[in-house]
């Protein structure tokens, strides 16, 4: 019996990155340093259970780091890409421009 190596550029696509609004998340913050929670929920167009969802997954893996900061008296949570993360984002587009190319 063979081994067949995995070579077709799907193999190199991210799991957690296949899910849209997980895509759609990391994209917004792919050109930003930091983004607040609401500023990525407008953008993305969910609801607010639906990205805390989506963020609590991200920041798991550690492609998401969450920061909780105070704006005078009022909390704010920030988003940002962590290093592992725009690692991760940028493996995955190069994926998805071999497979359309």
């Amino acid at each position: 019996m063979t081994i067949v190596e995995k070579t077709h550029p799907r193999h190199q696509l991210n799991e957690l990155l296949l899910n849209p609004i997980r895509f759609s998340l990391v994209a917004s913050l792919d050109k930003a340093e930091k983004l607040s929670f609401s500023e990525v929920r407008d953008i993305i167009e969910v609801s607010d259970s639906v990205m805390s969802k989506q963020v609590s997954a991200l920041e798991q893996v550690n492609i998401l780091l969450v920061q909780k900061i105070f704006v005078g008296k009022y909390p704010k949570t920030m988003l940002s890409l962590t290093k592992e993360g725009r690692s991760a984002w940028q493996e995955h587009l190069a994926a998805l421009k071999t497979i359309a190319g």
